[in-house]
């Protein structure tokens, strides 16, 4: 379960955000901007009550909890890809920790981004 549980789950992401305690708010708020600058075409949305994005399928997650962050792609082939810049964060199968000291550059959010948005789109492409 996340941190984000004050009162009713959110129903937004600037809701999520805002509930998330205070000094993961900015960290958030700069993977949230990634995501979105990487992807602009990807719906937003809280999904499993968690900051979601879709575009052709799932695309990536995030998360905060009690003591770190964490950021999903949803896809060992993209954590795979990216291992040797994420040696300074735990990952776990496909999710990323990081916290407010350590967050994700949003230069790595945004290639990892974007090499999801490839997938879901060859992924898409052999479906049609």
């Amino acid at each position: 379960m996340t941190a984000n549980t004050k009162g009713a789950p959110a129903k937004t992401v600037d809701e999520y955000i805002a509930n998330a305690p205070k000094e993961m708010q900015k960290p958030l708020r700069q993977l949230r901007k990634a995501i979105r600058s990487a992807a602009p075409e990807a719906e937003e949305k809280i999904s499993w009550q968690m900051p979601s994005y879709k575009y052709h399928g799932m695309l990536v997650f995030f998360a905060a909890f009690k003591n770190h962050m964490s950021f999903f792609p949803a896809s060992k082939s993209t954590v795979k890809v990216f291992k040797d810049k994420l040696k300074s964060y735990e990952i776990s199968g496909t999710t990323i920790h990081f916290t407010a000291e350590n967050p994700l550059p949003a230069s790595l959010v945004k290639q990892m981004v974007k090499a999801r948005k490839k997938e879901n789109e060859q992924r898409a492409g052999k479906k049609k």
